[in-house]
């Protein structure tokens, strides 16, 4: 008997998948795995619906903690964007999801792995780079790539002549990607990039002009990198986000248009919202700014947008990516102290930090008569800095 580890989400594809495999791989078993990262789902729902679809065995994991600390958090610390806008939440997700696929199916000694990803989409990629790279002897089976359905009215067919019943909502006018770290949402009217996203594309963030007129001051502490309270009130990492997610989208913080790379080639419009995503980014940036050095920030910047490229990229368990990941750990023991952040009709921005780690020196940076700053030495400085310009200037002069 092929046993068959099936990603499963309890929407119209996968519930549609475990007949499909059952039919197309005779004698099959298949263990639907779902996994909870921040959505409200209803895990008897789920299991009910996987196991009338056909599947033998069911499993729900909550892997929020594990999503947060494993995951978000060290992506944070690096400070990663894909192409310097997108902060990453379906893309971390996805690693994660793969190694509990490979965790499972090698403890119910399955042959394959399965999942409901199209074709052209970057999870399908993220999904089997992951469980290659914890188990390459893993078949992958990827329904959407090879059945015959061409529309949800020939999925709902097929599932009425196997005897089962899905109420079609039509798959809603988006198809939407949510979890604790943001929400990504594409398809519909936002296929057309010069289409404004309408209000209804939103999930959790209001709009700009309908956020108070008064903005909000929140001190947020960091330890080691890692986000510990909200205004002096001790939180672990999934109650912090889940508090920052619904304070900045009242105040219309974290909302993304833009136009992004597929890793498949192909340019994706895309919108995504991440309250406590990018207040937490905003806000370590201004405690980097005060603990770490000129050369130390300026590399971690450049290495930042390696790291999120590679995530993006579904290369998570890649070498380079921990390398990474141990660079810019390593002064993560500075990144320590308080942030106070402004929040104001969408915007997060930084209005104070301090740290008992910080590389500011009042005496040196003041105008006043505290200032020890040795001025006499600048001309010695400037001097030497400029040096190969001039000799570069005198020889341009010459021809």
């Amino acid at each position: 008997m092929k046993k068959i580890v099936l990603a499963y989400s309890g929407g119209l594809d996968t519930s549609c998948i475990i007949p499909w495999l059952k039919d197309n791989y005779e004698g099959s078993s298949i263990i639907a795995f779902c996994a909870l990262l921040g959505e409200s789902e209803d895990k008897n729902e789920l299991k009910k619906r996987a196991k009338e679809a056909g599947a033998d065995k069911f499993y729900f994991v909550d892997m929020r903690k594990e999503f947060v600390n494993d995951y978000v958090f060290p992506a944070l610390r690096v400070g990663a964007k894909y192409e310097d806008t997108y902060l990453l939440a379906t893309a971390l997700a996805r690693p994660l999801i793969g190694k509990y696929l490979v965790d499972i199916a090698h403890e119910n000694k399955a042959e394959a792995i399965a999942h409901g990803c199209t074709g052209k989409g970057n999870d399908q990629v993220r999904f089997e780079l992951a469980v290659g790279a914890l188990d390459d002897s893993l078949e992958i089976i990827a329904p959407l790539r090879e059945w015959e359905f061409k529309s949800r009215k020939a999925e709902l067919e097929y599932l009425d002549e196997n005897g089962l019943t899905l109420a079609d909502t039509g798959g809603g006018k988006y198809s939407i990607d949510r979890n604790l770290w943001g929400i990504s949402v594409e398809c519909g009217e936002l296929e057309d990039p010069w289409v404004s996203p309408p209000e209804d594309s939103y999930v959790i963030v209001t709009p700009a002009e309908d956020t108070p007129d008064e903005s909000k001051e929140l001190v947020i502490e960091f330890k080691d990198g890692n986000p510990v309270s909200i205004d002096g009130k001790k939180y672990n990492g999934v109650e912090l986000i889940e508090k920052l997610n619904i304070i900045g989208g009242k105040y219309g913080v974290g909302r993304t248009d833009m136009v992004e790379n597929r890793v498949v080639g192909i340019k994706s419009r895309e919108i995504y919202e991440a309250p406590a995503g990018e207040i937490l980014f905003e806000a370590l940036r201004g405690l980097e700014s005060l603990v770490l050095d000129k050369e130390y920030i300026h590399n971690k910047r450049k290495l930042a947008k390696e790291y999120g490229r590679l995530t993006y990229e579904g290369k998570w368990f890649s070498p380079l990516r921990e390398g990474v990941q141990q660079y810019c750990d390593a002064t993560s023991k500075y990144l320590t102290g308080e942030v106070r952040i402004k929040l104001y009709k969408g915007s997060a921005t930084v209005t104070g930090r301090r740290s008992p780690y910080s590389l500011y020196t009042e005496e040196l940076a003041t105008y006043t008569e505290k200032d020890s700053f040795t001025h006499e030495s600048a001309k010695g400085f400037i001097d030497l800095w400029g040096l190969p310009l001039r000799v570069m200037g005198k020889r341009d002069k010459k021809t």
